[in-house]
C-alpha cells in the first residue's frame, strides 16, 4: 500500500489582519535505507514514492551502476523503509563511497572543486541533439503545470525528462537531488535514450545536479532558476548546455549555445 505524500494539519493562518485556524497541506518525508549487494550503503530522506526509481537513480549518480544488464534484482520492503539492490558483479567503488571528500579550489581536477571519484569517472557528453528554444519554453511550462504537490504544499522540488514531444517522466520530492534521481532511475529502468533528452528542473542548477546529468549522458539541463559558476565551468568541460531563468517566453543560454536553435 502506497504511503501518503501529503497530510492535513491545523495551523493559524494570518492574512489581512485576521488570524484563522484552518486545515493546511504538509508534505511527508520518510527514510529509505539502501543495501547494495547485502552491504548497507546509505539512508536517504525522501518523499514516500518511486523508491525503486530513486534508488537506481542514486546509484547511477554515484557511479555505482552503469548498464541495465548490471542490475539483477531490486527488493523493496516499504513498511520497513529498506530496499535491497543486487548487481551482476561486485561494485568496487563501494569501498570508497563513504570516504569521499571535497578538494579545495586549487586548480586540480576538472574545475578545481568536486568529489575525487567524480573527477576520475566523468566523461564529456557526446550528443548531436539540438533543441528549439520554443520547445524548451514549452517544457518548462509543462513542469510548472504538473507540479501538483508544490502547488498544494510549497514543500517540494520538481524534475523531469523531456524532448520536443513533451515530458517523458516527472517527479516531485522534498529533495531536489531525489527528484532528479527519480527521473534518472525511471529512464534507466525503462531504457530511455537520454542522449536526446533534456533534464528539466524547478530549482537552482548546482554542480552536483550537473554531475548527475553527465553520468546519465544528458546533453542539456533546463531550469526556471539559475546555475552556479562551478556548474558552468563543469558544463563547458563536459559539453553540456545549461539553460536557466526559463520563465514565460524568456530563457538564458549559459553554455554550449549551439544546441539551442530558433
Amino acid at each position: 500500500m502506497s504511503k501518503k505524500l501529503t497530510v492535513k494539519r491545523k495551523a493559524d493562518v494570518y492574512e489581512r489582519g485576521q488570524v484563522v485556524n484552518k486545515e493546511v497541506s504538509v508534505v511527508c518525508e520518510e527514510p529509505l535505507t539502501v543495501f547494495l549487494n547485502n552491504a548497507e550503503l546509505a539512508t536517504m530522506i525522501c518523499s514516500p514514492s518511486a523508491y525503486q526509481e530513486l534508488t537506481v537513480g542514486f546509484l547511477i549518480s554515484e557511479g555505482l551502476l552503469q548498464k541495465p544488464e548490471d542490475l539483477v534484482e531490486i527488493r523493496l520492503q516499504e513498511e520497513m523503509g529498506v530496499i535491497w539492490v543486487e548487481t551482476a558483479e561486485p561494485v568496487p567503488q563501494t569501498a570508497n563511497f563513504l570516504r569521499r571528500n571535497i578538494a579545495s579550489c586549487c586548480g586540480k581536477g576538472r574545475a578545481g572543486l568536486y568529489f575525487i571519484n567524480d573527477a576520475q569517472q566523468l566523461e564529456a557528453v557526446k550528443s548531436a541533439k539540438q533543441f528549439k528554444a520554443e520547445d524548451l519554453v514549452h517544457l518548462i511550462s509543462l513542469l510548472d503545470k504538473g507540479s501538483d504537490i508544490f502547488k498544494l504544499t510549497g514543500g517540494v522540488h520538481s524534475a523531469a525528462l523531456g524532448d520536443e514531444k513533451g515530458l517523458v517522466a516527472m517527479y516531485e520530492d522534498i529533495g531536489r537531488h531525489n527528484a532528479v534521481d527519480k527521473v534518472l532511475g525511471h529512464a534507466f529502468l525503462n531504457r530511455v535514450d537520454t542522449s536526446s533528452k533534456c533534464l528539466i528542473l524547478s530549482g537552482r542548477i548546482a554542480s552536483e545536479i550537473l554531475i548527475k546529468g553527465a553520468r546519465a549522458n544528458i546533453p542539456l539541463i533546463l531550469s526556471r532558476s539559475a546555475p552556479t559558476e562551478l556548474t558552468l565551468k563543469l558544463a563547458e568541460e563536459l559539453e553540456i548546455s545549461v539553460v536557466g531563468f526559463a520563465r514565460g517566453e524568456k530563457l538564458t543560454i549559459y553554455t554550449n549555445p549551439e544546441r539551442v536553435i530558433k
